[in-house]
């Protein structure tokens, strides 16, 4: 990765519905995650792209362009995702770990569109996706953490999510690759709409356009 022009680190402003707001790119920490979403904001696959899971004091969620929360490609190579299910804010690898029978799943919403865990999909590829960039010195320490969504390990595409709040569940599980340096007021008004039982906005907020400055 690369700094800007001015030598300070990229940046990506998203021109949202309700206002823009600007991302810092972490490209020291995340070199390959932040060249994805530069290049997928370069290439406009962000536009017209709806945040399609909100969830109050907790994040806001967006980039995939189907907007269903389970779609979306990296511009890397496919890797096959791993089965997972949700409990607890932790993510169970079905091929590793055998719950037992004291362990109870609880699905307080529909885990596919919880932050990292979009559903697995069809055995069929379901998209391009890529590694971990797990920093320990990055944490979900606030608002304003820009983070990759995931199905399990090493299956990133070009969903993310923005915290609204502290989120120390979501560390280490979740690439952190950025932060909002400038539009935090957006951000604040963006994770107040109204939503649906399933953490869906009732009216549409979108990213229209985006930006790079690098």
């Amino acid at each position: 990765m690369w700094p800007s022009a001015e030598g300070g680190p990229p940046e990506v402003t998203l021109e949202t519905s309700m206002g823009s707001l600007t991302l810092e790119m972490y490209y020291k920490h995340a070199p390959r995650t932040c060249r994805n979403f530069i290049e997928l904001a370069r290439r406009g696959y962000y536009d017209d792209v709806k945040f399609h899971r909100i969830i109050k004091d907790f994040i806001v969620q967006g980039g995939d362009p189907t907007g269903t929360g389970r779609g979306g490609e990296s511009i890397y190579g496919y890797v096959k995702p791993r089965c997972c299910l949700y409990q607890s804010n932790q993510v169970i690898d079905m091929q590793s770990t055998n719950p037992t029978a004291n362990q109870k799943v609880s699905f307080s919403r529909p885990f596919d569109d919880v932050p990292g865990l979009q559903t697995p999909g069809p055995t069929k590829s379901t998209g391009q996706k890529f590694e971990d960039e797990i920093s320990p010195q990055l944490k979900h320490t606030g608002a304003g953490i820009i983070s990759m969504a995931n199905a399990g390990p090493n299956t990133n595409g070009s969903q993310f999510f923005i915290t609204l709040a502290p989120a120390q569940s979501l560390d280490g599980k979740h690439t952190i690759f950025g932060r909002v340096c400038r539009g935090m007021e957006i951000v604040k008004r963006l994770g107040s709409v109204q939503t649906d039982n399933t953490d869906r906005p009732i009216h549409d907020v979108k990213i229209l356009r985006s930006a790079v400055k690098d």
